[in-house]
């Protein structure tokens, strides 16, 4: 497994080229966000683990522009910003997971392994397609379109749009989909989904059929 290790501590990078190396994996150091930009346009890699406070382009700038290049290689972020803004926002631009400093060596081995099992499994599916009424999501190229015009959604509308369709006809409770689309578990009592379901419904048209259905007390669903 190639692993692309962000970071510009020094310290902090040959502890983890080490352990990690020593665990198997084939590692490569960008000390800056630049040069992990040239990088990422050079080589693919398995998984990519990240600071947020890097010299020049930092972090989050970086997620949205491998983001924003068609890029989805999982993103584990490793950071001593701790705090569940910090988190979202990393969240929102596309990350896939979020590791605050300091951490365990053996949770940082737990969480690459569920990242990278989870993509593979994600390309091992037979059905490239998802589709309800007139709307198409093409799972390979990460697109959404509705009656053949492309919808533009953030990388988090995407996985929650996504993460819907993927589950038709299936009543999603709002904890399941903190868990799935954010990937940590928040107070259960935060409006996070019901925002994003909003900016999903205001993107898609359900003139002629309703598609993301609200279930009163529970979640949400989306069904034929």
């Amino acid at each position: 497994m190639n692993i692309l290790l962000v970071e510009d501590d020094q310290r902090i990078s040959n502890f983890l080229i080490k352990g990690l190396s020593e665990a198997g994996y084939n590692m490569t150091l960008a000390d800056s966000g630049e040069k992990a930009r040239e990088i990422i346009n050079t080589y693919d890699f398995d998984i990519i683990l990240m600071d947020i406070m890097l010299p020049g382009l930092d972090g989050m700038q970086l997620t949205q522009v491998i983001r924003f290049k068609g890029n989805y290689t999982p993103i584990l972020v490793l950071s001593a910003l701790n705090s569940p803004d910090d988190k979202i926002k990393m969240l929102d631009l596309g990350a896939d997971d979020y590791l605050s400093k300091p951490f365990h060596f053996e949770e940082l081995i737990s969480r690459i392994k569920a990242l990278t099992r989870r993509n593979k499994l994600s390309y091992q599916k037979e059905d490239q397609f998802l589709s309800c009424s007139n709307i198409v999501i093409d799972t390979d190229l990460h697109k959404v379109t509705q009656d053949n015009k492309e919808i533009e959604f953030s990388p988090t509308e995407y996985k929650l749009f996504t993460f819907l369709m993927e589950n038709k006809n299936k009543v999603l409770s709002r904890t399941q989909i903190l868990h799935k689309v954010w990937g940590i578990d928040f107070d259960n009592t935060t409006n996070l989904v019901d925002v994003y379901i909003s900016y999903v419904r205001n993107k898609i048209d359900e003139t002629d059929q309703k598609i993301i259905h609200t279930i009163k007390g529970t979640g949400y669903l989306i069904k034929d």
